[in-house]
Parts: structure tokens; sequence; C-alpha cells
């Protein structure tokens, strides 16, 4: 059993995005923090592989992307839940804190 306390990657970076592997180490899944600086876009991209992902917004606001150009506008509890393959990115227009899952792990 892992506890992680979320609030020890509130950290952000001026127009960037900042990086927290929170598992690294299970055969099953990923879990991943990113924080996004207002104005930052995850790219919209894909993995050719068979898996699943989620994104829960934890904090800010944004949209989710997808491979066709679609903006979904995405809020703190919103949680974007696809297959692995499919296109997928995230804009943020404030401050935005995102949990990724991917299982299994890339």
């Amino acid at each position: 059993m892992k506890t992680i306390q979320l609030d020890t990657t509130n950290e952000f970076s001026a127009g960037a995005m900042k990086r927290f592997f929170l598992v690294e180490d299970s055969p099953f899944f990923k879990i991943i923090n990113f924080n996004l600086d207002a104005g930052v876009t995850f790219p919209v991209h894909a993995h050719d592989l068979d898996g699943d992902l989620s994104i829960l917004v934890l904090a800010g606001e944004g949209y989710f992307l997808d491979g066709e150009g679609q903006k979904i506008p995405a809020k703190a509890g919103d949680l974007l839940i696809s297959q692995i393959r499919e296109p997928h990115g995230v804009e943020a227009t404030t401050k935005m804190r995102l949990l990724v899952t991917i299982a299994p792990p890339i």
C-alpha cells in the first residue's frame, strides 16, 4: 500500500508543463501528475498501443482536445476516459492540474 500527498506536487513552471511520475514501478498502470501553466497546451498525440487512459482535472479549467480539432470544456472534477490510441491532449486556460492514469503503462 502507498499513500501520495498530491499537495506536494502543486508546482508550476511559468509558460510550461511540469510532470511528476507518481507510480513508475507497476506493471499494470502508470499515474502521472501534469501541471500546466495558464495558456499551455499539452499537444494532441496518440500511442500505437492497446490500452486505456484517463485524465482527471484536479484543479483549473481548460479543454480536452481530440484529433479532429474539437475542444471539450474541462474543469476541476471532470474526467476524460479513452483508448490510448485515440488522439488526446489538453489546453489550459488557467493554471491546471491533471492526474493521468495509463493502463497498461507505456
